[in-house]
């Protein structure tokens, strides 16, 4: 497990794994000067984050809403101080107290030190965005982890997770690196289990000409949380949708948000837009994604190299709308255990998908718990923004991050956690058992699709 001066790293990428993401690596001797000028470059183009860099009072109300430094009791780990790895360089170059005054005024020079510092520390926010929530000035502290991380690219620091993610998405459209054949064989199996467990017999369409609703699952759900995929599946065909998945673009999530929003993330967007033109589609409809839903409904108009014309909505949404208007027959008592709700960070605080949500529970469970607190002011997972290491030290961290939520699940005695998001989901499921629940984790599609009621 590296570490630099003791601080826990990320394994990171070596160079045959950053040529894959088309980055050559900036000398050790030249990246103090390198991160500098796209500092200045940040800062002459995103007014919010002069103002994160200069409005920060230190009153410390971020620090007791900060599932990341309640789980490690690492002072940098409190969100003021996390974005100070990063005010301090502004203060030294960019204002005229740092100028003249330098340490007196908690301004530092930039060195490899601190870079190595952002890494360690940039890589343990899971971006939730819980600060900005609570900061009385709005400072979102994410936005200062998310540029952190966008010049830590530049550099050629990224983790060998990230990089390995972004090459699956550019080469097969997943990040899972399913080729075209095994999506198709895997779906025709989940059809077949589908079958025999519901009675109900259908297939996943993919690249369908013509679909009207181009759906975008987590390619996750092939292989880790299959009742997702399989409730989606019920869903469409229950409804009569003329729907298709997209071979092309197979992965609901899109990492470029989490580490290069300027190649990446638009170059999936590229990806999907094509996928969607080609097959004539009429509506996208996402699938249980956090990330992948922020980054679609916020950034796709303005990351695409075209107008976008077609409508893209969450299949929460679509599957809430029927709930609201008659049109699904569910039976509750399929799902008779006690149920919680986790709200995913960037459905609840970055895309207000919250009411929704509770629209589908109460429909289709007997028994609902909230956790408290929930919705916008709830705990992330901690493994948000795919900070799901397996590295030794780092699967530690990430435990050590979920205690908050793992102590608002216990909180309401419930059975099954819902975890309607794959990132959180992929977190869940260890901090379940190294937190010795005792509940099942499963995805609020997986829920709707077993409470059908089939005529």
């Amino acid at each position: 497990m590296p570490e630099y001066n003791g601080m826990v790293q990320p394994v990171r990428a070596n160079e045959k794994d950053l040529a894959k993401i088309h980055i050559n690596p900036v000398p050790d001797d030249k990246k103090p000067e390198v991160a500098l000028k796209h500092l200045d470059d940040i800062r002459k183009k995103f007014r919010s984050f002069v103002m994160a860099m200069e409005s920060c009072v230190k009153c410390g109300q971020c620090a007791e809403n900060c599932h990341t430094y309640l789980g490690t009791k690492d002072p940098n780990n409190i969100p003021t101080n996390r974005a100070e790895l990063i005010r301090k360089i502004y203060k030294r170059y960019f204002t005229l107290e740092g100028r003249w005054f330098g340490k007196l005024v908690g301004a530092e020079d930039i060195n490899l030190d601190i870079i190595e510092q952002w890494y360690s520390y940039f890589y343990q926010c899971s971006q939730c965005r819980r600060c900005a929530y609570v900061c009385p000035f709005g400072i979102d502290t994410c936005e200062v982890t998310f540029i952190g991380r966008q010049i830590l690219h530049w550099l050629g620091i990224v983790p060998k997770l990230h990089a390995g993610v972004g090459a699956a998405m550019e080469n097969v459209g997943n990040h899972t690196n399913l080729p075209k054949p095994a999506v198709i064989d895997t779906l025709e199996f989940l059809a077949e289990d589908a079958a025999d467990e519901f009675g109900v017999e259908f297939s996943f369409p993919v690249d369908k000409p013509d679909s009207d609703i181009l759906y975008i699952p987590s390619s996750a759900d092939y292989l880790l949380n299959p009742y997702t995929l399989i409730g989606a599946g019920l869903f469409f065909t229950y409804i009569g949708a003329n729907w298709t998945i997209p071979s092309a673009v197979t992965e609901a999530g899109n990492f470029g948000l989490l580490f290069d929003q300027y190649f990446t993330q638009r170059h999936n967007v590229t990806r999907l837009l094509n996928a969607a033109h080609e097959l004539g589609v009429k509506k996208i409809v996402w699938g249980e994604c956090g990330h992948g839903w922020r980054a679609a409904k916020m950034y796709v108009p303005t990351l695409a190299d075209r107008p976008v014309n077609i409508p893209i909505t969450h299949i929460h949404d679509e599957i809430a709308e029927l709930i609201k208007t008659n049109q699904l027959k569910l039976n509750p008592s399929k799902n008779s255990d006690p149920v919680t709700l986790h709200d995913p960070c960037n459905y609840v605080r970055a895309c207000g998908l919250c009411d929704n949500m509770r629209v589908i529970m109460n429909a289709v469970v007997t028994d609902f718990r909230e956790m408290t607190p929930n919705r916008q002011k709830n705990f992330c997972c901690g493994g948000g923004s795919a900070i799901l290491f397996d590295d030794p030290e780092m699967y530690q961290r990430r435990i050590l991050l979920s205690a908050k939520k793992a102590e608002q699940v216990r909180a309401t005695g419930a059975k099954i956690l819902c975890a309607p998001c794959s990132i959180c989901k992929a977190q869940l499921y260890p901090m379940v058992e190294e937190h010795e629940l005792g509940v099942e984790v499963k995805g609020l599609v997986d829920l709707v699709g077993r409470a059908l009621v089939w005529k």
